[in-house]
């Protein structure tokens, strides 16, 4: 068995973070939402692994170099514009060959992993398996429909009238029939190759299609709040460390991690929160569910519930909060205005100013 990776999407919906990065790689607890992904696919004893790549291709090969899978086998596969999870598919075919496969969103995260799933999916082998959550806001995503036993009798994109509250998550799992169905289906409403019809086209033809509907943890990481959302699970079971340098002066109280080659000095932290390495900390409060990146600086200022990129800085600020702060970005306070009037008066005029 074999697994598509999806990371080659723009990521409009992080913008700004995402006009200079990646959206598969904005870090999660520090880490890039994608090395989850590689991670899960890894514990489910996959060792084939597709990764389709767009316009960032060269920033996610490398982050994926660096970041220690060399158990796995990755091929990386080029897609000239991001034409739909349906198109993914068709372009990876001579990678997939005949081959089962699981097809996972690089930007999705699911706690507890896929092994379980995979494990399922390998004994049984229906055409298709699909992940449903229950969701508020169903028309942001595809979205299922079940008849009266459970089964999946059909699917829909974005719909402006969902027929029901079950979301499609980012994770399917497939045999060679997909292959069929995607090369016979045509471009949607939105331009894009569907996979929500090819699943459709295998439902019509009487193929065996099947659901799980999960109830553990899940988020597509594609707006800031939800990333901050997922980062706030994934600090909530990090264990406590401190292999930086805590001077006498620092509080820390609950989980904290504070990597190596940080330095905390009269500071209050409050976990749960990551400090990375080679990180400073000096007279702040850095308060829970926080996460700040490697070679970051933070003096004399408040955070909480945050998110920091590499090389960040945040000097003499009261109180950061509920906020994604991108890579090397400097925030100070901002300088006092002076007190002015500034006037542009036409002739014979008669002004009144309060002093």
């Amino acid at each position: 068995m074999k697994a598509l990776v999806l990371a080659g999407g723009t990521g409009s919906r992080l913008r700004p973070i995402t006009h200079t990065s990646a959206k598969q790689l904005v870090p999660v607890a520090n880490k890039p939402v994608l090395f989850y992904v590689l991670e899960s696919i890894a514990e489910a004893g996959i060792t084939e692994v597709g990764i389709v790549l767009g316009d960032t291709a060269e920033e996610i090969r490398t982050a994926v170099e660096r970041g220690g899978f060399g158990d796995l086998d990755i091929t990386y596969i080029p897609q000239s514009a991001p034409l739909g999870l349906a198109h993914a598919v068709r372009i990876a075919k001579d990678f997939l060959g005949d081959d089962d496969f699981v097809m996972y969103l690089g930007d999705n995260f699911i706690i507890g992993g896929i092994t379980d799933l995979v494990d399922e999916f390998r004994v049984r082998r229906p055409d298709a398996q699909i992940l449903l959550t229950r969701v508020p806001d169903p028309t942001a995503f595809g979205v299922a429909e079940l008849d009266e036993t459970g089964n999946v009798v059909g699917l829909e994109e974005k719909p402006e009238k969902p027929k029901s509250d079950l979301a499609l998550v980012g994770v399917y799992l497939f045999t060679p029939a997909v292959h069929e169905a995607v090369r016979a289906i045509t471009p949607s409403w939105r331009g894009e190759l569907e996979i929500t019809d090819a699943i459709q086209w295998l439902i019509d033809r009487h193929r065996d299609v099947r659901s799980t509907t999960i109830s553990g943890y899940w988020k597509d990481t594609g707006n800031v709040v939800d990333m901050l959302e997922v980062n706030r699970t994934v600090l909530e079971s990090i264990e406590p460390l401190v292999a930086g340098e805590v001077d006498e002066a620092t509080e820390i109280v609950g989980r904290v991690r504070i990597d190596k080659g940080a330095v905390v000095r009269r500071s209050r932290i409050v976990g749960p929160v990551i400090i990375g390495p080679d990180a400073e900390v000096t007279g702040s409060y850095v308060g829970p569910f926080t996460s700040i990146s490697e070679e970051c600086r933070i003096e004399d200022s408040e955070i909480e519930f945050s998110i920091v990129l590499p090389g960040s800085s945040i000097t003499g600020v009261r109180r950061v909060e509920a906020s994604l702060i991108g890579r090397n970005v400097e925030v100070t306070p901002a300088p006092r205005a002076p007190a002015a009037h500034r006037l542009i008066l036409g002739d014979h005029s008669k002004v009144q100013i309060s002093s």
